[in-house]
């Protein structure tokens, strides 16, 4: 089966020849350079310059000639061989021959997400090498892989949240074909895969769109990044929305991925009626609606009416939001740390974790601290748990830690494993971050690569110490803190995957694959059918209980974060896990200090 996504932008290859169209609305004088030669590249209207050119096929090199000397590459180019300032490479899509064309995807709830860095997920760092891991994920009870941001990125090592060029996935992972022989794999295991996109802000880096489409920005709008993008611009607007919205489209058709998650929602400014991250979704809904596609928000203003279900249960628009605020109450209570954001939740963590887990949000309109008790987020508790995608443990907050450190090198191994279960048990969509499984020993730290610009590399190696130097362990001394230009500190982030069958990372990756297992059998089974709400109570000021009810049955949550022994009411049901000894005697459960038990019952 062969897969193409049609759109304005960037070159397209056919039967006669290819066609390059570019959007250059402030530009005076465009030449097409193909393989070194150059041709005239005809206005079109409304900023467009297009031109086909019989002959040319896949493979070729091109770039456009802005305003006499600079040559700059396709902003919508497929692949870059050499880098994000090298010439793009034309790439034919239908040269690729897809085996998965019964493949429609898995229903959301059935999701248990594994997000990972393609470059430091394997020594190798490429698409073949982590091709090789898959089947090990879906033995232990993986059913979807989140890969960070691909777009094209200026040199070898990025988190990926520097890209400039949304539609080249970038090479120093593999060539295009490797990305969709990994996807097309991934498929034949019953594997989902999803895909980081940003939308909100282009890299320092690479960009050359002030170059020939200043309008594509706008000082209206100022971003942690500086000019926001115009989204709601009234003569660049539309052509904008367009670029990213076939973005998505070219990402979910083209490579066959089976869901996005779009970065920080809430740092894409748009003044519009319709704001674009709705007619995003609104877009995507009605151009594939035979297959399961899943959208997932980064949004830290917990917008919950992005989440909207209809009758059936479906979402209108978006999926699901990554749930910042659950992470948070476990983070306090595994670590005790106050810090940052942490201050939000470190007054009454349990109270916090009780409201997550029945309603999604800690924080529904209330004065948030971190903010300047300015009110922070919207009323939740009408959406089903399967609206919030959950974690311990995610890119950000390991690698925005000053050492990278992971939460099995900062808390109790015993506790850990109680937030591990009230993860991947509990009615949410779970996911772990690479590694996590088997508590992986390596770091993930935060690195870059922008060479030869070694004044924007310093200004990364100082800005990174800066923003560290008010923390007391790192006040006197910052030189402790990797150089993230440095090449050994990507390679210190590798994970090492022989670590999993050694102790006691053998211990935990078992653990989580029994985790897993009694989700596909006994939860799964409850979220598939309708939700009928939650209830979520404190039996103690340090101990929580939570209850889910479906259609076919409940859930109930009982979990002791304090030092005395809890005896609260069994109340029905059977046991599905439990991780104290002779927790329950008769119609009570006893559960000792920092444990936990989860029940199934019917209605």
């Amino acid at each position: 089966m062969r897969r193409a996504h049609a759109m304005a932008f960037g070159s397209e290859a056919g039967h006669d020849g290819v066609r390059f169209a570019l959007w250059a609305p402030t530009a005076k004088d465009v030449v097409l350079v193909v393989d070194g030669t150059d041709h005239a590249i005809p206005e079109a209207g409304d900023g467009w310059r297009r031109v086909t050119l019989p002959g040319t096929r896949a493979g070729a090199r091109y770039g456009f000639r802005i305003d006499g000397d600079l040559v700059v590459p396709d902003p919508a180019s497929r692949f870059q061989p050499d880098d994000v300032s090298g010439l793009s490479e034309v790439i034919d899509p239908r040269a690729f021959d897809w085996t998965d064309a019964s493949w429609t995807g898995r229903p959301w709830e059935e999701t248990v997400l594994y997000e990972l860095h393609v470059g430091t997920a394997t020594p190798e760092g490429t698409y073949v090498a982590l091709e090789t891991k898959l089947e090990d994920l879906r033995d232990l009870g993986i059913t979807a892989i989140e890969l960070l941001p691909l777009a094209d990125f200026k040199g070898t090592r990025n988190w990926g949240y520097d890209g400039v060029l949304p539609y080249a996935p970038d090479s120093a992972y593999g060539r295009p074909d490797d990305l969709k022989r990994l996807i097309n794999k991934a498929h034949s295991l019953g594997l989902m895969v999803f895909l980081d996109a940003v939308y909100n802000h282009f890299g320092p880096a690479g960009n050359y769109l002030n170059a020939y489409a200043k309008t594509f920005f706008t000082e209206r709008h100022q971003t942690p990044w500086g000019a926001g993008i115009n989204f709601d611009g009234e003569t660049s607007g539309r052509t904008v929305r367009d670029f990213f919205i076939e973005n998505a489209l070219y990402w979910l058709e083209e490579y066959h991925f089976d869901g996005l998650r779009f970065d920080a929602v809430h740092a894409i400014l748009d003044d519009s009626d319709k704001h674009f991250i709705g007619e995003l979704a609104e877009t995507v809904r009605a151009r594939l609606p035979g297959r399961h596609i899943h959208l997932v928000l980064e949004n830290e203003a917990n917008e919950a009416k992005w989440l909207e279900r209809k009758a059936d249960g479906q979402p209108v628009q978006h999926t699901a939001q990554w749930a910042d605020d659950l992470h948070h109450c476990w983070h306090v209570l595994l670590t005790g740390e106050e810090a940052g954001y942490y201050e939000s939740f470190a007054d009454k963590p349990v109270v916090h974790l009780a409201r997550c887990l029945s309603e999604g949000f800690a924080y529904q309109g209330e004065p948030f601290p971190s903010l300047d008790n300015h009110p922070r987020g919207e009323p939740s508790g009408h959406l089903p748990p399967s609206a919030f995608v959950t974690f311990l443990q995610n890119h950000d907050q390991v690698g925005n830690r000053a050492l990278g450190e992971r939460l099995s090198a900062l808390s109790d191994p015993a506790k850990l494993a109680l937030a591990r279960a009230g993860l991947l048990l509990s009615p949410q969509i779970p996911m772990l971050w690479m590694g996590e499984e088997w508590s992986a020993s390596a770091p993930f730290l935060f690195f870059v690569d922008f060479a030869p610009d070694e004044e924007l590399n310093k200004a990364v190696r100082e800005g990174r110490r800066r923003e560290f130097k008010n923390f007391a362990a790192f006040a006197d001394d910052t030189s402790v803190i990797p150089d993230p230009t440095a090449e050994t500190t990507f390679a210190d982030s590798r994970i090492n995957w022989s670590e999993a069958d050694r102790a006691p990372h053998r211990g935990v990756w078992a653990d989580t694959r029994n985790l897993l297992q009694i989700r596909h059998q006994a939860v799964v089974p409850l979220t598939k059918t309708a939700y009928r709400g939650a209830t979520a109570t404190l039996p103690r000021p340090d101990a929580v209980e939570c209850t889910w009810r479906y259609e076919g049955g409940w859930l109930r949550f009982v979990a002791n974060f304090g030092d005395a022994p809890l005896q609260t009411p069994r109340g029905g049901g059977q046991i599905v896990w439990c991780n104290g000894a002779d927790v329950v005697s008769g119609e009570t459960i006893e559960l000792p200090s920092w444990t936990g038990i989860f029940l199934t019952g019917v209605n």
